[in-house]
């Protein structure tokens, strides 16, 4: 089924195509169609281009496999299915992960299977933003979308991050480049500042650049607070940045009108990581007793913000959630991917969205090729060549509905564009066959 759009030299043009690759989640792609593949990706940024045209190249998975004696056989897909169900239900503590290239629908699914077999599930924020979202959880957080920042934001602060890498469209979709109802000459309305241990491609761009020393973002966090409420010290300077400056960016920080502090990894991953992102969040708070401050993290993969929604209100935890006591319940460190493959405690593995494979320290790699593995994707990876069980994946956004969370927090509807190219509809399908034939080994009716 092809979406309804304008022809082209004979060529289908789909346009408002949402993007599903980082957590900007773009919605103005446009798509040039012709005989099935994707030719050309308009206003999309190279990452997004590149997943476009991929979704329709000869390189996708199409088909169902089973690993045997070492080799992959190409199955039919019942067969693949009936084989990943048997897996999961005969496991005695199994761990699905990833869901943060997947629909929040496919993830619902999930969260039933980690219930019918007293799984675990955990996601992609385990190994990358779970700081933040620890800080979050003691010290809650001034907030706002993306569209308040477009509109209302005349200073802007990248905090440990780095977006013209990781999240090309950023600063000239929502941040610093495009003109907002209040800022209405865009780039001219606003001032940019970046915060890093190194020259980045943003700090190129930026109007002021603050070099901080490695892991000393706490230290300069606090100082800029006592800054702020007016506190001074005898220091000259502060993680290798001079007092002078700080206290200068604090007097900017509580000058403006709209401010707005992003943070990446930077941030959350060095020394300190939650207390980091803690002191950042106790900032912008202050900073509201002046001017009006926001402050947001740099989320990564395009639905990896959604996978904490709806763990948080299915489960009342927002990763590393264990069904293994009969209800969920969640000690990150404990009940986390790196620490239960490091300390071997899984005897079988969904991997869906996400390739820790690639990613993950060696240990909990070791234990990966050790057990059970399935895993549903859409191309092959280093997680696919350890896999026991392939199940092709459809990308959302393109192949298949579903609902994701752009960065903000704020839900987008991306839907189906073109036909999926393997016999997998969607993967809240497919999970969903998983989930009926566990059900039915188990003698579960209904």
């Amino acid at each position: 089924m092809l979406e309804a759009g304008q022809m082209e030299s004979g060529r289908q043009v789909v346009r408002d195509v949402g993007c599903t690759v980082c957590g900007c989640l773009c919605d103005d792609i446009e798509l040039v169609i012709e005989r099935g593949r994707i030719v050309q990706v308009r206003h999309a940024c190279r990452m997004g281009t590149a997943k476009f045209l991929h979704a329709t190249s000869e390189e996708r998975l199409r088909h169902a496999l089973l690993r045997e004696g070492g080799v992959f056989r190409r199955v039919e897909l019942d067969e693949a299915l009936d084989r990943a169900a048997e897996i999961l239900a005969d496991a005695s503590r199994a761990l699905l992960f990833g869901w943060s290239e997947t629909s929040c629908e496919a993830l619902r699914v999930g969260i039933k299977i980690a219930e019918e077999i007293g799984g675990i599930v955990d996601n992609c924020s385990s190994i990358c933003h779970s700081p933040s979202i620890l800080a979050l959880q003691s010290t809650g957080m001034p907030a706002c979308t993306l569209g308040e920042v477009k509109n209302r934001a005349d200073l802007v602060i990248y905090w440990g991050a780095n977006p013209l890498a990781s999240h090309p469209r950023h600063l000239s979709r929502y941040s610093t480049f495009p003109r907002g109802y209040f800022r209405e000459r865009g780039r001219s309305d606003r001032e940019l500042v970046v915060v890093d241990v190194r020259r980045s491609e943003t700090a190129e761009i930026a109007d002021w650049f603050i070099q901080v020393e490695p892991n000393s973002d706490y230290e300069v966090l606090t100082v800029l607070r006592m800054l702020v409420r007016g506190r001074e010290m005898r220091r000259e300077s502060v993680g290798g940045v001079k007092l002078q400056e700080l206290r200068k960016l604090a007097e900017k920080m509580k000058s403006c009108s709209f401010g707005v502090l992003f943070f990446g990894l930077g941030l959350a991953s060095s020394y300190g990581k939650s207390w980091n992102v803690a002191a950042a969040i106790r900032l912008a708070a202050e900073l509201n007793g002046y001017t009006k401050f926001a402050v947001l993290p740099m989320r990564g993969h395009c639905n990896v913000a959604g996978t904490n929604q709806v763990l948080g209100w299915q489960t009342g935890f927002p990763f590393a959630v264990d069904f293994s006591r009969g209800y969920p319940w969640y000690n990150p460190g404990e009940t986390s991917v790196v620490d239960l493959l490091a300390r071997r405690e899984v005897d079988a593995m969904l991997v869906i969205g996400a390739d820790p494979g690639a990613h993950l320290p060696r240990r909990a790699v070791e234990r990966m090729a050790e057990i059970p593995l399935i895993a549903i994707d859409i191309s092959h990876n280093p997680t696919t060549m350890l896999a026991d069980v392939v199940i092709p994946g459809a990308v959302v956004g393109l192949e298949s509905s579903g609902t994701c969370y752009r960065m903000d927090d704020v839900p987008v509807q991306v839907r189906q564009v073109i036909p999926p190219v393997s016999e997998v509809p969607s993967d809240e399908w497919a999970l969903e066959q998983i989930y009926r034939r566990i059900r039915a080994i188990k003698g579960v009716q209904g």
